[in-house]
This record gives structure tokens, C-alpha cells and sequence, in this order.
């Protein structure tokens, strides 16, 4: 009885003989028919075939599902009815002969189904024939789904006596739903610790992100076996052979079991590598073994996209260390000098700890020795540092061949094994053979690749000196240093800054690309040495920060268990495994150079046992430039501005002085960025017992060569008023004082007086007004009124006829002066002006000096949506109105 339907028509070109393959293969695994797929798919290609290339027709394939069979039906719209019979019969047979010539290329198909199928037949009508057979799978007895011929002890995988087989569940979304005791035991970590976490969170996954193969790609994936790491209890990263099978629980919804051993354990999870059938084209070895054809290394790498060399490089490694039947795989490519070899992919090697690691080619300590000619080294405990890669990891046999391009190195392969004597220069042909054939597209990927980082790398820095350049504050500055390389180039950053002397750095900036790792980070930085600042260009190593994490984390591992001496209180070890787990890759420090001077360093670091690739250090020893230079500008602009503000701070007056039986009221805004004084300036000042003088003057100009004249003006009518000069001589003398500035000097518009508190409540005032925009009196009743006569300004003429107006104001009266930052205010072509000035005033009865002076404020705010251009200063006399007795 049919249970199950699986159909698809395929055209009649050549590529649909491996879409069909791919359809049968896919269709029969997914049923549990695997021991029947590697028979089937052969019979369905060479039907197909038949159809799509020899009788040039669309194909038919039909999957059927039966109890305990399933049954392929190919069919197609060329309805031959002659059957090949020759090979069928017993010899002597008349139906030998049939076919006439045996080479002929079609009618293979059903000479394949009597070999390999219990059951086939031929079915024809008007349009179509059908040629079907039907595969039962071997009874299975005893549960036996692979088995291995006997042999010597000595050649059995070695395991520890207590093998610890951790078992995983995840759930659709990457969580961990159960966790049980061995994997508690292998990765000192509770089980209620990690039940509800992300997997992500404990697997050290040797995966670049945004290329090749994931851990949530790999956990969706109907199986997957391989090797990764997992942070465990004590800080560590323990490499881990692990094999996951998607399954749908009691409720149907899809989980992920993963199985893991340590990783020289693997053998007790490592699924077997397929037997070749005979006659299925390998060839044999002096040994005895088999060797697949090259030809199946390419098969596998497919159509190598050129935008995805990660996911390149790793196919290759993987088919390498099949092909060769071996423990472990490894590529690394050479730089544009030959002069180093990176490591890009692995299998079966501690991947995330050696990825981009980087070792010399011709000379210097761990020297790749090997890498321009095929090697094999039968014992690697007899030839120490022959494959720095492979030291400390248990590999005893490796054979190795270069990848070239032109007669260029342009990287090298290897496939190694833990047994001694493994491979022989056969196995060495073999690989370089598979490694010629790939290493051209190796190195166009690797160029694509490096050019896309190029132009990315262009990109980055473009808008980094655009960020670095729009900021003058150091602050500022170092916060986009650190946001700019996490995580674009690194998993933290810490920026130190020196002294004027270059003394000893000081932490200035912490940033992880988690932000609850920020404070412990940070903690850690500060009980670190700070690395020397040294000029030398380039980034250097630097490894205190990993050290110092990783003996925190075993020091509170101590702590946990009542092991130690008692210490005070410090964090607990989750605390510390984490920043261990946080600063456990490589750290890089480059310095910051400035104008030939050290002013600071940028250390980089990676999470766990990462590694930076050369081009990510490339970049960021230019991004350093880049930021020393704004760093640097960034201390010299708050150097100028500190000073500058200091200066201007000389120039204002002390606090006003109280005048009895007047109020006083003074805002003060001057122009441009960073400016405490410009061009506008006030003051208010004794004279003698009883007489105060105030002015409110303008300097032509604005910033500091305007401020220069208003420090003139300001400390030479302090000095004359109390000289006891009247006030227009005092103001003759200032005016001979500006124009002895010679080219330096400035005319000024000033309003100069004094004013004397009388006994009935009245304040006399003597004004002169040189030039400046006329004082407004606000009467009581609203009346408004100006209360000075216009008189030349200062700084253009030798001599001045000055002449001193007497006012008294009344209780009740306002006496407001302003500068011409006030009347001139513009919003296109409109000003406010002295009638727009007088109205606002106007408004103002009975308001207290205070709020007159802020009102004109508030008006000249809003008179225009710009912000004002010009300084401005607003001097408000108010007389209080006489209570009632």
C-alpha cells in the first residue's frame, strides 16, 4: 500500500540529470530509506539520462512510499517498445545479442535495474513509457546500521576511561530546554545555570560573522556533526565533537539534541566514511586502501560563489580531511609577500583559537617550514615545530601542499591524523593534485574578498574622519574612537590618554560590544598595568588583560568551592568567568601619534579565543591615525578655549555692588562659539560714599580683538571716575586712550553716568551719551520717553565736545539701556529698532527691574527664529515706588 507521493517533471537538458539525483537522494532520506538511496539515485540518473539526453524528453520521476519498499517510476514521451534485453538472459539465451553493439550509450538504465533492483518492469501506452523498479531495504536484525571489519587493538581510537557524552536540547529559537549530568560534569556548569539560556552564549562557534556556516544555520539543519568549543565553569574554552538531529517533540514542535564528547573523544560520535562499492571508480593503493578520484573534490566544492571564501575554504578542508580519511584539515593563506600564512579554515582543529592566527613562511620562531613544497611527516613528537599550528594539539602524522597560482605561494593545505605514519607521498600527490585543481579559485575569491574589504575599508574611514572631524570636544572625541571599532573591528575597546609629558597612561575609555560587561571590563583595566607607550608604528600584543581575567576567574572558582585562604570580598565567579570569557582573545595595542608625541593608546580585544585578521589591523592602525590627530586637535581646542575663557572671565566686572534705594538688573549675551565677552560690555561701580557709576558700551566688532578694547574701556573709567573727574573728561580720556592704540583701536558708542541716591527717594543721575543708542525712562503710567541727547562716539576724533546731561529719576521710573545688539535685531528686512524697543518697554509697568531686563530679553529672542548675531547687553535702573504710610 502506497503511504506516501513524491513527483517532479524535469526538462530535457543536461543539468536535470543532477536535479533529479539531488530529488530522489532528498525524497528517500526524508522517508528513512537511507541504505537504499546510493542504489536508487544511480538507477534514477541513468533513466533519466536516457530520457533527458538520449531521447531528448522532459522526465517524469515519481517517488512512491510503500510499507516496507519504495518504488521509482521514470517516464517519459518517447515510447520505444524495443527492450534491451541483452545481459538478461542465461548465456546461450536468443534474446542475447538484441541489441546488437554492448557500447552502445543508451538502454543502460534497465540493464542497471536487473543488476540492482529485485523488481523492475517496462510499461508503454500511445504517448509514454514508463520504466519502474522497486527497492526493499536490507532486514537490519540486531539493529546493525554500520559495521567494521575486525582488526588489531593497536589501531582502535584511543578514548579516556570515563567518557563523558553531553546531551543538549535546543529549541527553535536557540534556547537550551535540557541539559543533563555528563554535560554538567564536562562543562562545570549547572544545569539550572544554563537551562533558558541561548546555546549562543556558551559555544565558541569558528564561524566570521556574515559568512559560511552559523550555529543557528547549523542547529536548523536537519543533522550537522562537527567540531566547536564551549566556554565552560571555569573560564575555559573546551573544544567538543558534537553530533545534532533535529526532532520534532511530543507536541511536534522542532528541537535540536546535540551529543558532545571532548573533542579526542570524538571517535565515540564521528560517523564511519562511506565504503566504496567495487567498480565504483577508485583506485587502489600500495597499502591495500582505496583512493576516491579528485574528481569527487571538486564535486564537492560545487560552483564556488566569489563572494562567500569563507564558505569556500571550509568545503575544502572538510573534503580534504574526508578524502584523505583524517583527523583534522587545515588551510591557510599566504599574504601579498609570501612572507606569512594565515589560518582561514579548519576541521577537527580548536578552530576558534587558531583562526588568523599567523605564522612566517621562510625563517623566525615557528617558522611554516613546509609550505612551498608537498611534505609528509610520519611523526610530529620528532620534528617539534616543523607545523606550529598543530603543537599541543595530539597530532603525530601530517602531510602538507602548497597552493599556487602562476608559480606564486598563495597558500597551503593540510590533512593530519593523530596516529603516527599515516600518509605517504601517495597521499601527498593526491592532495596537491585536489589543491591544483581549487587554488585558482581560492585566489579569485580571496581577491574579491580583498577587494570588497578595500572599498568597505574606504567606506569606514570616509565616515570616521567625517565623525572625528565634526566634534572638538576630547570627551566627545573618545567615545566615537571606541563606538567606531566596537563591534565593527573588535569585541572592546579601552583608550589610554598621557600627560603633557607622556607620562604614564590613564584609562580614559571603556566600550564592549555588551553593555553589561562595560563595568567589569573596566575594573579589570584598572587593576592592570597600562601598556608602555611606545611610538614604535603597528599594533603589538598585549596580553595582560587575558591573564589577569583568567587568574580572577579561577581565583573566585577557589572561592566558590571554601577552597584558598580567606580574601576580602570580591566579585563572585560569575562575575569573573565572564569577564574572562569577555577578554579571552587576542588583545592588540596601537599607538595614538600626534605631532611626533605619544598622547595615548587603543587597545583592542577579542572575546574568548578569537584572533584579528591582518586586515582588520590594517584598518585600525589607520583608524589610530585618524583619531590621535582629532584627539590631539580635540586637547589643543579645549587648551585655547580654557585659556580663552580665562581672559574674558578677567574681563567682566565683579558682582554689582547694592545701591540703596535703587534696583539694578544686567543680562548679558555675547556672540560666537566659546565667547564670554565680545564687544558689548556694562559695569557698575563706586566712586565715593554715596556715588555710583554704571556704563553700557559697544566696541565696533565682535570676539576677542573687540574684547581686547573692552578691557581699555571698562578698567580706564574705574580708574578716572575716582580720580574725581567729571564725567565728560573722564570720557575725553578714554578717547585719547583708544586712539593712542593706533591701528589696533576700535571706535566705541558708550553711555557713561553716575548716580547719586537722594534722601527724598529721587536718584539723580549726570550722563553723557557718546554715540550710543539713547536711554528710554518708563513713566509710572506707561509713558516712555528718551532721557539723553545723542553725542559723538569715541575713538575717531582727537577732540570731543562732550557735554553732561542731568536726570532725575522718580519713584516708580525705569531707566533702560541697551546696545545696539538689541535695536538692531533683524528677522529679512524688518529691526526691531527704537520704537519696537519703546512698545516692548512699554508693556513693562510696574514690573521689577529684573523682569523689565528679561522681557527685552524675551523679545529680542523671538523677534527672529535665528539665534541673535550680535552681542548684547541690557542695563536696567528701576526706582521701588514710596509705600503708603
Amino acid at each position: 500500500m502506497v503511504t506516501a507521493r513524491a513527483a517532479a517533471t524535469f526538462e530535457p537538458v543536461g543539468r536535470s540529470v543532477a536535479a533529479a539525483r539531488g530529488f530522489v537522494r532528498d525524497t528517500l532520506q526524508g522517508w528513512g530509506f537511507a541504505e537504499v538511496v546510493d542504489d536508487a539515485v544511480v538507477l534514477a540518473s541513468e533513466l533519466v539520462t536516457n530520457a533527458v539526453v538520449h531521447a531528448g524528453t522532459a522526465a517524469e520521476v515519481t517517488c512512491l512510499r510503500e510499507d516496507d519498499a519504495v518504488r521509482i517510476e521514470v517516464a517519459d514521451r518517447y515510447p520505444e517498445r524495443e527492450v534491451p534485453l541483452q545481459g538478461l538472459g542465461p548465456a546461450g539465451d536468443p534474446a542475447r545479442g538484441r541489441l546488437g553493439d554492448p557500447e552502445r550509450e543508451g538502454g543502460r538504465g534497465l540493464l542497471l535495474c536487473s543488476a540492482l533492483a529485485p523488481r523492475w518492469g517496462v510499461e508503454y501506452n500511445a504517448t509514454h513509457k514508463l520504466v519502474w523498479f522497486r527497492m526493499v531495504p536490507p532486514a537490519r536484525g540486531a539493529g546493525t546500521r554500520f559495521a567494521a571489519p575486525a582488526g588489531p587493538d593497536g589501531a582502535l581510537p584511543a578514548a579516556d576511561d570515563g567518557v563523558l557524552v553531553a546531551v543538549v536540547r535546543v529549541d527553535a529559537q536557540g534556547v537550551v530546554r535540557s541539559w543533563n549530568a555528563d554535560a554538567e560534569g564536562l562543562f562545570l556548569l549547572p544545569a539550572e545555570r544554563v537551562t533558558g539560556q541561548p546555546l549562543a552564549e556558551y559555544a565558541a562557534w569558528p564561524q566570521t560573522p556574515g559568512t559560511g556556516l552559523g550555529l543557528q544555520e547549523a542547529l536548523a539543519l536537519s543533522r550537522w556533526e562537527g567540531s566547536y568549543g564551549i566556554r565552560c565553569g571555569d573560564g575555559r574554552v573546551t573544544e567538543v565533537y558534537g553530533s545534532h538531529l533535529r526532532m520534532r517533540d511530543a507536541e511536534g514542535q522542532p528541537s535540536t539534541v546535540c551529543l558532545l564528547v571532548r573533542e579526542r573523544d570524538r571517535a565515540v560520535l564521528q560517523s564511519p566514511f562511506r565504503v566504496p562499492a567495487p567498480g565504483d571508480g577508485t583506485v587502489p593503493r600500495a597499502d591495500g586502501r582505496d583512493r576516491r578520484p579528485a574528481d569527487a573534490f571538486d564535486a564537492l566544492l560545487g560552483r564556488p560563489t566569489p563572494d562567500d571564501l569563507d564558505g569556500l575554504l571550509q568545503r575544502i578542508v572538510e573534503r580534504a580531511r574526508d578524502m584523505l580519511d583524517g583527523d583534522a584539515a587545515y588551510l591557510l593563506l599566504a599574504t601579498d609577500d609570501e612572507t606569512e600564512l594565515e589560518v582561514r579554515a579548519s576541521a577537527g582543529l580548536p578552530s576558534g583559537r587558531q583562526r588568523f592566527a599567523r605564522v612566517p613562511v621562510e625563517a623566525g620562531t615557528g617558522r611554516y617550514g613546509s609550505a612551498r613544497m608537498p611534505a609528509v611527516h610520519e611523526d610530529l613528537t620528532a620534528q617539534p615545530g616543523a607545523v606550529p599550528l598543530l603543537s599541543g594539539t595530539g597530532i603525530r602524522s601530517v602531510v602538507t601542499v602548497p597552493l599556487k597560482v602562476e608559480g606564486r605561494l598563495t597558500g597551503a593545505l593540510g590533512v593530519a591524523a593523530q596516529a603516527p605514519a599515516r600518509y605517504t607521498n601517495d597521499d601527498a600527490l593526491r592532495l596537491q593534485f585536489a589543491a591544483d585543481r581549487i587554488a585558482l579559485a581560492v585566489e579569485s575569491a580571496r581577491l574579491t574578498e580583498l577587494e570588497r574589504l578595500r572599498r568597505g575599508s574606504l567606506s569606514f574611514l570616509v565616515e570616521a574622519s567625517d565623525l572625528l572631524a565634526g566634534t572638538l570636544e576630547r570627551d566627545q572625541t573618545l567615545a566615537l574612537m571606541a563606538q567606531m571599532t566596537v563591534p565593527t573591528l573588535a569585541a572592546w575597546c579601552a583608550v589610554y590618554t598621557t600627560g603633557d609629558q607622556a607620562g604614564t597612561p590613564q584609562l580614559a575609555f571603556v566600550l564592549h560590544e555588551d553593555e553589561d560587561r562595560i563595568d567589569g571590563l573596566r575594573a579589570l583595566l584598572e587593576k592592570v598595568p597600562p601598556p608602555d607607550p611606545d611610538p614604535s608604528p603597528g599594533p603589538r600584543t598585549w596580553k595582560a588583560p587575558a591573564e589577569m581575567a583568567h587568574a580572577s576567574a579561577l581565583r573566585a572558582s577557589l572561592r566558590s568551592l571554601g577552597l584558598g585562604a580567606a580574601a576580602r570580598p570580591a566579585a563572585g565567579p560569575g562575575t569573573a568567568l565572564a569577564t574572562a570569557s569577555a577578554v579571552g582573545g587576542e588583545t592588540v595595542v596601537l599607538p595614538l601619534v600626534a605631532r611626533n608625541r605619544v598622547i595615548g593608546l587603543l587597545a583592542l580585544g577579542k572575546s574568548t579565543d578569537e584572533r584579528f585578521r591582518r586586515e582588520i589591523l590594517e584598518l585600525a592602525e589607520d583608524l589610530s591615525r585618524r583619531a590621535a590627530l582629532a584627539l590631539d586637535n580635540a586637547r589643543l581646542y579645549s587648551e585655547r578655549t580654557a585659556i580663552s575663557r580665562a581672559l574674558q572671565r578677567s574681563l567682566l566686572p565683579p558682582e554689582l555692588p547694592r545701591v540703596p534705594g535703587v534696583e539694578v538688573e544686567v543680562i548679558y549675551r555675547a556672540a560666537g562659539e566659546g565667547n564670554e565677552v565680545g564687544g558689548d560690555f556694562y559695569d557698575v561701580f563706586p566712586i565715593r560714599e554715596g556715588t555710583y557709576g554704571f556704563a553700557i558700551g559697544d566696541v565696533c566688532g565682535t570676539g576677542p580683538e573687540a574684547a581686547s578694547v573692552t578691557g581699555l574701556a571698562r578698567h580706564s573709567l574705574r580708574l578716572l571716575a575716582r580720580e574725581g573727574l567729571a564725567a565728560p573728561e573722564v570720557l575725553q580720556r578714554l578717547n585719547a586712550a583708544i586712539l593712542d592704540e593706533g591701528a589696533r583701536s576700535r571706535f566705541l558708542t558708550l553711555l557713561y553716568g553716575e548716580m547719586t541716591p537722594r534722601a527724598d527717594g529721587t536718584v539723580e543721575l549726570r550722563v553723557v551719551c557718546a554715540g550710543h543708542p539713547l536711554p528710554l525712562r518708563l513713566r509710572p503710567g506707561g509713558e516712555v520717553v528718551a532721557a539723553a541727547e545723542p553725542q559723538p562716539l569715541l575713538g575717531v576724533m582727537d577732540d570731543l565736545a562732550l557735554v553732561e546731561e542731568t536726570i532725575v529719576l522718580d519713584p516708580g521710573d525705569v531707566l533702560l539701556c541697551v546696545t545696539d545688539g538689541v535695536t538692531e535685531r533683524r528677522e529679512g528686512t524688518r529691526m526691531l529698532g527704537d520704537d519696537g524697543l519703546a512698545e516692548v518697554l512699554a508693556g513693562c509697568t510696574g514690573l521689577t527691574a529684573g523682569a523689565v531686563a528679561a522681557r527685552v530679553q524675551r523679545a529680542v529672542e523671538r523677534f527672529a527664529p535665528d539665534p541673535p548675531s550680535d552681542d548684547m547687553a541690557i542695563l536696567a535702573l528701576r526706582i521701588p515706588a514710596q509705600r503708603q504710610g
